[in-house]
């Protein structure tokens, strides 16, 4: 079913613009609300060149209730896809409690509005960080959650408040999505992410070490017990991502109480694998130093994502050369 009208917060960040896409290019009517503290307005205004439909914008902080009764009162909203708050994991560490205040006290106020407004249709966005250190591969949704790091714990924590809600109350259908590593871009180059600053994760930094912008790519640890020594992860097309969601969308009535889904490839690439597929995409060489390990990294990361095709007749298509290939071309345009 389209023709939704579906808030969307943080629906301006990486993953959230490119949701936007795809529901404006499925017949779905997004509504954004965004506090723009990590993202950029000038993304939403691609999207709109992008599907060539208007959509509504509304600058706000989740944590703001009355700003939240304010957009369910004035648009007719089917369902919410929360994607706002915190997720670097390192300032996690150094700096805990905007992280509870932004993603548990900001996850609060937006259920509340929810509820009061009679709303009881929620994607919510979480993270295999949940699973902390797996003690086996690949991860599957019944494994224990033990998040390591405040950002992980944020996640564990609303999971858990989003089952006690739905145990306490008929109605509610709830898909807590947990992502693995998503990287690339739209496939037109109109958007992709933009980190401020330094990034912080993989491919980004490796896009600008492609573009010159940085002078090498520093790879933490070189001796884990994997095939080249370089830690392993599930990287996920941002497309296929955003697929998801949609697809999750679509499943949602079929849904009762929460229920969580990994959203991965089920395959796991190495470090190295991803530099050397970023090189064949630029035709040269790249230049990598690898360093000693990071503290709090596991040496291999990687799901199963049956469960997700099963109950949302979801599976991701993409290779690793089109998320080198589509995140190449988002950054060419961004460096013309």
């Amino acid at each position: 079913m389209t023709g939704r009208t579906v808030l969307v917060t943080g629906g301006a960040g990486f993953i959230g613009s490119h949701t936007v896409a795809g529901l404006l290019e499925g017949g779905d009517s997004p509504v954004v609300f965004d506090n723009f503290s990590h993202s950029s307005p000038a993304a939403l205004e691609r999207v709109r060149n992008l599907s060539g439909r208007p959509f509504p914008v509304i600058a706000g902080d989740v944590r703001d209730r009355q700003a939240l009764d304010g957009v369910f009162a004035r648009h007719p909203v089917d369902a919410v896809i929360h994607f706002a708050g915190l997720k670097a994991v390192g300032e996690s560490v150094s700096a805990p409690l905007p992280y509870y205040q932004n993603n548990v006290a900001g996850t609060l106020s937006l259920l509340e509005a929810m509820q009061t407004a009679g709303c009881r249709n929620l994607i919510f966005s979480s993270s295999a960080a949940v699973y902390g250190h797996p003690a086996r591969m690949p991860v599957t949704e019944d494994m224990p959650l033990c998040a390591v790091n405040p950002y992980g714990r944020t996640k564990v924590f609303i999971e858990e408040i989003l089952r006690d809600l739905a145990g306490s109350e008929a109605g509610w259908h709830i898909a807590l999505l947990r992502y693995f590593n998503p990287v690339g871009a739209h496939p037109s180059g109109l958007i992709g992410e933009e980190p401020r600053g330094v990034p912080s994760n993989l491919m980004p930094y490796l896009l600008q070490v492609a573009s010159g912008r940085q002078p090498r790519l520093l790879v933490h640890g070189g001796d884990y017990p994997t095939p080249d020594g370089t830690g392993v992860r599930d990287f996920i097309h941002i497309m296929d991502l955003a697929g998801g969601h949609l697809a999750t969308l679509d499943a949602l009535q079929d849904l009762r109480g929460a229920e969580a889904f990994n959203l991965g490839t089920g395959t796991g690439y190495s470090v190295l694998d991803l530099v050397k597929a970023m090189e064949r995409t630029v035709g040269h060489a790249l230049p990598v130093t690898v360093g000693p390990r990071r503290a709090g990294d596991v040496p291999v990361c990687y799901s199963d994502p049956g469960l997700a095709f099963r109950r949302l007749g979801w599976r991701a298509e993409r290779d690793l050369a089109a998320m080198c290939e589509d995140g190449w071309r988002w950054a060419n345009r961004r460096q013309s």
